[in-house]
C-alpha cells in the first residue's frame, strides 16, 4: 500500500500528518506507526497525526507517540495539524477541532505562526522539589541549574519511569528562569523516550506551573526550547487557569510517497 504524507514542524517538534477523512489508515497496527516515525527506516518524526472528520467541528486529531501507540494531547502537533488543514482547504485562518482532551480553537497569525487554545487547568499540584499538572498531557516540572548540561534523558527517564507515575508515566519537564516572564525549557518526553527539541503541552505547563510558585506573576511568558520560542498566556481565576494559549510557528518541511 502507497501511503501520501506531509512532514511538518512546530519549533523542532516533528510530524508525520495523514489525511485519513477516508478512513484508510491502519490505525491498530503500532509497528507501521513505529516505521514511520523511526529516523532510520522510516519518515522520521517525533510522532504521527491523523486529521478525520469530525461531524460538530472541523475535523478530528488523533495523535500515536513515535513507539506507534495512541496518546494524549500534543500541543505542537495541534498546531502543526492546523497548518495542515488550511493546506488542504479544510479552513482559513480560524478553526475549531477536537482532540483527545476535548475541543480547540485555533488562529494562524502571520508569518507561520499559530495560535493554539489549550484546555483549562484546575489543579496545580505544588510539591516541594516540583510541580506536577495536565495540560492535556500529564507534566513534571522542576527547577534546575545548568541547563545546558543537564543530561535530560537519564534525569527524566528516571522520574517518568518512578513511582511517583507507575506505568502510566509523566512528561518530565526541566526549567531555568531567565528573567520575570522569560524561561528555559528542556523536555524529556514519554512515548518517545528521549528529549524532544520542544514539547507544546510542557511549554503550557512550565508556564502555569512557574506562574502557580510565584516565580512570575505575569500571565504571558516566553519559553525558549531547543527548537525555537514559544509563548503561552493565560488568565488566573479562582477555578484555575483558563483561556490558555500556546503560540509558535508551524512549518510545512516536505512531502512524499511512502509503501507501507
Amino acid at each position: 500500500m502507497l501511503l501520501k504524507f506531509h512532514k511538518y514542524q512546530g519549533t523542532g517538534n516533528d510530524f508525520v500528518m495523514i489525511d485519513n477523512r477516508h478512513n484508510f489508515f491502519p490505525k491498530d497496527n503500532i509497528q507501521v506507526i513505529e516505521k514511520l516515525c523511526d529516523r532510520r527506516f522510516g519518515i522520521g518524526a517525533d510522532g504521527l497525526i491523523l486529521l478525520e472528520n469530525d461531524l460538530e467541528t472541523d475535523f478530528r486529531m488523533v495523535y500515536y507517540n513515535s513507539d506507534g501507540n495512541e496518546s494524549s494531547m500534543c500541543g505542537n502537533g495541534g498546531r502543526c495539524l492546523v497548518a495542515f488543514a488550511k493546506s488542504l482547504n479544510l479552513i482559513q485562518d480560524k478553526t475549531s477541532f477536537i482532540a483527545t482532551d476535548g475541543l480547540h480553537h485555533a488562529t494562524i497569525l502571520e508569518n507561520g505562526i499559530v495560535s493554539l487554545q489549550m484546555k483549562d487547568v484546575d489543579e496545580v499540584k505544588i510539591e516541594k522539589e516540583y510541580i506536577f499538572l495536565n495540560t492535556g498531557s500529564p507534566h513534571h516540572v522542576t527547577l534546575v541549574n545548568d541547563i545546558e548540561n543537564y543530561d535530560v534523558k537519564s534525569k527524566g527517564s528516571e522520574i517518568r519511569y518512578s513511582d511517583l507515575y507507575g506505568n502510566a508515566g509523566s512528561n518530565v519537564n526541566f526549567v531555568n528562569q531567565i528573567s520575570d516572564n522569560h524561561f528555559r525549557l528542556r523536555t524529556y518526553e514519554r512515548g518517545v523516550e528521549d528529549e524532544t527539541l520542544s514539547c507544546g503541552t510542557g511549554a503550557t505547563a512550565t508556564a502555569i506551573a512557574m506562574n502557580a510558585i510565584g516565580k512570575t506573576n505575569s500571565n504571558s511568558i516566553f519559553i525558549d526550547v531547543e527548537g525555537g520560542k514559544l509563548k503561552v498566556s493565560f488568565e488566573k481565576t479562582n477555578k484555575g487557569y483558563e483561556n490558555v494559549f500556546l503560540e509558535g510557528a508551524a512549518a510545512f518541511v516536505f512531502e512524499g510517497i511512502i509503501e507501507i
